[in-house]
């Protein structure tokens, strides 16, 4: 997720509201139309917009909802310069559609990031957006630190290490990363069960500074052509001990940040409040609008 400024959030959520809409004699059924929230959501072409709620549909569908309960086809009529009327096609979209056109859109833009947010929760409380955009920031840099780790594993594997060495190698990192801690040793002070990923109850901080060791671990074994477990290692090691040294820098010492909200939990969290939103968003199917 790219980072948003706190001074820009009521700026976005002042426009995000301002294009509620409401079905009539409905009041507890809102919805947004396409058209409106495409340029909210950094999207200057509608062609490129409308791709992006095909694949919403799909992932409607996907979930198990009718698309038809969120998303409506509909015409507009807009002005035209020489004074005259044009039709265009738009959609009709609850919150749970925006949400998942959210979750479907280019999430380099921060008013992607914003909204993922923004629809996901049922309230116009910015203290309660800027609370989930923080817990989606914590599953993203997970999801990174997954799939680097896979890409490393994947990488050093045809360089002569196997599942147990990387295993040594991400131990040894880990422990210049926390100041000498081994990865047993910080569960054990802040803890997590051994079975479990000491990443899955890491802050965002130190989730980010893991990714961002392995990622340069990734990028110089493949660049120096570095083998076998010695080297990788020394590596990994080396990345890690700067990486730490920059958060020093900064006053941060990985090993004495607090433990937070089992992953896990969080994912299961967000996947339940997902099927709250789409049976709360109410349905437009079959409503007259005039």
């Amino acid at each position: 997720m790219d980072f948003i400024m706190t001074e820009t959030l009521p700026t976005l959520k002042e426009a995000f509201d301002k294009t509620i809409q409401h079905v009539p004699d409905q009041e507890d059924v809102e919805f947004w139309y396409a058209r409106d929230i495409q340029q909210l959501l950094g999207y200057s072409r509608w062609e490129n917009f409308i791709t992006v709620i095909r694949k919403s549909i799909t992932s409607c569908e996907t979930t198990g909802f009718f698309p038809e309960d969120h998303f409506r086809d509909v015409t507009k009529m807009v002005p035209l310069g020489s004074g005259s009327q044009r039709e265009i096609s738009d959609f009709m979209l609850t919150r749970y559609a925006c949400y998942l056109i959210a979750q479907n859109g280019d999430p380099r833009k921060q008013e992607i990031a914003f909204a993922q947010s923004y629809f996901a929760v049922q309230t116009r409380k910015q203290e309660l957006i800027e609370d989930r955009m923080k817990l989606h920031a914590r599953l993203e840099a997970r999801d990174r630190l997954r799939e680097s780790e896979k890409a490393l594993s994947r990488n050093i594997y045809e360089r002569g290490v196997d599942d147990k060495g990387f295993g040594r190698i991400r131990s040894k990192g880990d422990s210049a990363l926390f100041g000498g801690n081994t990865t047993q040793a910080m569960k054990t002070k802040l803890g997590i069960v051994k079975t479990r990923p000491l990443a899955d109850f890491l802050p965002t901080l130190t989730i980010a500074a893991k990714n961002l060791a392995t990622e340069m671990t990734n990028h110089n074994v493949t660049q120096q052509d570095l083998h076998g477990e010695p080297s990788i290692t020394a590596e990994h090691v080396q990345n890690n001990k700067s990486v730490r040294e920059m958060l020093g820098q900064r006053g941060i010492k990985p090993e004495n940040l607090p433990a937070e909200e089992d992953i896990q939990k969080l994912e299961r969290r967000v996947k339940a409040d997902e099927k709250k939103l789409a049976k709360n968003s109410g349905s437009l199917n079959k409503i007259a609008i005039k």
